[in-house]
């Protein structure tokens, strides 16, 4: 009797255990691969973390990122369905393995105040992260020891075809982010968001106060300096650094900035109060930039030049690439230095347009999606493009699911049909022959 407890204990523990690991990694590799860049910003910190800036090829940190999200989900998928039982419960623990104790070493040293695991959807702590991760060890291996336990949701006839469409499914989703946008954005600087509501801080609430530290050298010696103990000129300047002094409350948006370039203006709060619109060209290094659509952008300014609408890049190029931009593209209009980190927030394209009234993210595009002349027929408040369309987050939801969930639903309901029909055409032949 109490070896049937333990056994049923068991097979409950392991489905509990598997469908936990299935939600968390279809969940972790569906939002890498909904936003490709971020996760590649996010590894390439990493990289920098290590000290291994320069080593690798600059595709690389986009290759792992697109790699490491479909790997996540894949394995997701096979736990969920309970296939390849042998490969994916391994695959998970080796996974687990070796994050667990990289996620203990970011908690301790901080080099990176985010792992990343859930792009902008969910943010954790390091310390949050670590002890996410040891869960998640502990389930894989309990998973792993008792894999045969696994029940599967398809026969082995079918098994092969869901692994398949898992594949294609979020390899399709990879490459249309990248192209496109991100079908999700959990960013302050998404469609709808108000700039300057974000910027707020609540009646209240303390700002987060920080502190900026001189590093300085005398005789071979290098010490930290602030600005009430800054020492006299016989100490030279090496390096310096901001550190938070106290943490406060910190607002969604707490870095965006537009400085002209031409006369050094800081023309934030013109371009958010302004009640008109405001097309914003962002790349946050104008050397790396995709120029395949300069015309056209070229042909966007224009149209804002005759219907009066503000247009800035936004950009934190040096003064050399801003210029060779210019000889290369025959572009007229203003530039604007902002915060690198800060445009690569914005939006997941180089370059990439926002339109902007009132402070207000009505739209965005990516570089392979800009509006052209059949979209530009008029002024922006008489056409569809001139008011924000985003859907609701449910509907999306729902969309992304349906093209997931209704193709592998109706390849199960097809394995259990065609099984309960040969089953049926069995039991047909037995009674025949007696």
């Amino acid at each position: 009797m109490e070896n049937d407890r333990l056994y049923r204990l068991i097979g409950v523990l392991t489905t509990v255990c598997r469908f936990v690991l299935a939600v968390v990694f279809i969940f972790s590799g569906f939002v890498k691969a909904i936003d490709p860049l971020g996760t590649q910003y996010k590894i390439q910190d990493y990289i920098d973390a290590f000290g291994w800036a320069g080593v690798f090829p600059d595709f690389v940190p986009f290759l792992a990122s697109a790699l490491l999200g479909m790997l996540e989900f894949c394995l997701g998928v096979y736990l969920f369905f309970g296939i390849r039982r042998i490969i994916a419960p391994r695959a998970v623990v080796a996974i687990m393995a070796v994050m667990t104790p990289l996620t203990f070493w970011l908690a301790l040293d901080n080099p990176v105040s985010d792992c990343g695991c859930f792009g902008d959807a969910v943010v954790l702590s390091n310390w949050e992260t670590f002890w996410k991760n040891v869960v998640l060890l502990a389930m894989s291996v309990v998973v792993l020891k008792w894999r045969k336990r696994i029940f599967p949701l398809a026969t082995a006839r079918f098994d092969w075809l869901i692994a398949l469409y898992g594949f294609i499914y979020i390899f399709s989703m990879t490459i249309y982010c990248y192209r496109e946008l991100p079908v999700f954005d959990f960013r302050p600087y998404h469609v709808g968001a108000d700039i300057q509501q974000g910027m707020e801080i609540p009646e209240g609430e303390e700002p987060t106060e920080y502190e900026t530290r001189f590093i300085l050298q005398k005789d071979g010696v290098e010490k930290e300096f602030t600005l009430e103990n800054y020492p006299d000129s016989t100490w030279t300047f090496v390096d310096s650094k901001t550190v938070v002094k106290k943490q406060g409350y910190e607002p969604p948006i707490h870095d965006f900035s537009m400085m002209n370039v031409e006369d050094g203006e800081d023309i934030t709060e013109q371009v958010l109060s302004d009640k008109n619109y405001t097309f914003l060209l962002v790349s946050h290094q104008l050397g790396l930039a995709d120029d395949a659509q300069i015309d056209l952008i070229n042909e966007l300014y224009d149209y804002s030049l005759e219907y009066g609408y503000a247009f800035y890049c936004l950009t934190s190029s040096s003064d050399e690439d801003i210029l060779k931009w210019k000889d290369n593209t025959g572009a007229e209009y203003p530039f604007c230095l902002m915060d690198n980190i800060t445009l690569k927030t914005m939006i997941r394209s180089n370059p990439g347009l926002i339109l902007l009234k009132e402070g207000k993210v009505i739209r965005k595009w990516s570089v392979n999606n800009l509006p052209n002349e059949y979209d530009l027929t008029d002024s922006l408040d008489r056409l569809p493009i001139g008011y924000t369309n985003e859907h609701s987050l449910m509907y999306k939801v729902l969309l992304v699911i349906a093209w997931f969930v209704f193709p592998l639903f109706f390849f199960c309901m097809s394995d259990l049909m065609w099984e309960r029909y040969k089953k049926r055409q069995q039991q047909k032949n037995v009674k025949e022959e007696n």
